[in-house]
């Protein structure tokens, strides 16, 4: 693993200026957007914490908040999380949202599917709720992915306050979840036949915000937030232990130990970690022709420093890491690849922006 001060000095090394992109404003004025999701023909859409989805234009005209939209529990980081659509949207107009559901008392990660109107949602289904509930409105995941044989991966977070539920299988929390489109189990999950629950894809995650796939290869990168550092870049793999909170580089927010083992017999390591903390957010595969120095990299929204961090990705390894866009002075929340190739960001705050990042003149 390679130290924060190598790390550094690779950053440093690398070639990459303000004049090399531009950014322009698409869209702006969503009260804390959590994600941007992409429908064909160039509209996207996008949620907001407060419980909001709106549909936006590539030239930036925003409807009005889509109606017949889920109830959902709104306080800590609870609220709306990604949307995204079916990949048969051109045939079936479905989308699928995840969010917080229930009530103070009972409430976890869901997943609402529904077909997209001209002005909201019609025949919505919830096709998954995340099991045990819980008392506590932190660390929900909500990030959303479909893989290339149609099924639909999504994350959840320990809760908070339930640390020890991501290293039981049987749990949904602290998962990486992978069901059909209609919320069924695929045959192939690694614990349909005993183990842990059929939803279960992974386990051992903490909060994780950030789930991309590459197009080359179909890997499935993740990063979840650590504690007080440790935050974690991880490769998914069917089955696999990423170690919370048994095994981490983090640290309690006291100061105390969560645990002293970073490494563990029978637990996969992470492909990179922060120390600190980046607060990472939002997570996108380059594959894009715009910027054809960054394909194949990863990008990465990084709270703490307001920034975003590009992770130079070689053979599946990270062997760079660069800052840009710190000149926003904003939190970036998402970070995704748009179908014309451009990458997009969605500022953090009461009064978010769609930013659209173009090569310079």
């Amino acid at each position: 693993m390679r130290s924060l001060f190598a790390f550094t000095l690779l950053a440093l090394a690398m070639t990459a200026s303000a004049s090399d992109y531009k950014v322009e404003v698409v869209a702006e004025g969503f009260d804390y957007p959590w994600s941007i999701g992409f429908l064909p023909g160039g509209d996207y859409l996008v949620s907001t914490r407060e419980g909001e989805v709106f549909r936006v234009t590539p030239e930036g005209e925003t409807s009005a908040a889509l109606t017949d939209t889920p109830p959902t529990y709104v306080a800590g980081q609870g609220g709306y999380f990604d949307a995204i659509p079916d990949p048969d949207f051109s045939n079936n107009s479905l989308v699928y949202l995840s969010y917080a559901g229930g009530t103070p008392e009972a409430n976890g990660t869901t997943i609402m599917r529904a077909r997209l109107t001209d002005t909201g949602f019609a025949d919505t289904e919830i096709i998954y709720s995340a099991i045990p509930t819980k008392d506590t409105p932190q660390h929900y995941g909500g990030k959303l992915l479909f893989l290339p044989d149609g099924t639909l991966m999504v994350t959840t977070g320990d809760g908070f306050e339930y640390r020890e539920a991501p290293q039981d299988t049987m749990s949904h929390l602290g998962k990486v979840i992978r069901i059909n489109s209609d919320g069924s189990v695929p045959e192939d999950n690694p614990f349909v036949d005993g183990g842990g629950d059929a939803k279960v894809y992974s386990y051992g995650h903490r909060n994780p915000q950030g789930l991309a796939i590459d197009s080359s290869n179909g890997d499935i990168y993740l990063h979840e937030h650590g504690p007080k550092g440790g935050d974690e870049l991880n490769l998914i793999m069917p089955g696999a232990n990423y170690g919370w909170p048994a095994v981490t580089y983090g640290e309690n927010y006291s100061g105390a130990y969560v645990s002293p083992l970073t490494q563990y017999p029978g637990v996969t390591d992470p492909l990179h970690y922060w120390v600190p903390s980046i607060g990472p957010s939002g997570l996108a595969y380059y594959d894009g022709d715009v910027f054809p120095e960054w394909q194949g990299d990863l990008f990465v929204g990084a709270l703490v420093d307001m920034e975003v961090r590009r992770l130079d990705m070689e053979d599946g390894k990270v062997v760079a890491e660069e800052p840009l866009f710190s000149e926003l002075g904003e939190r970036i929340r998402d970070v995704r690849t748009g179908p014309d190739g451009n990458l997009y960001l969605l500022t953090d705050s009461d009064s978010g922006k769609v930013l659209r990042i173009t090569r310079g003149e």
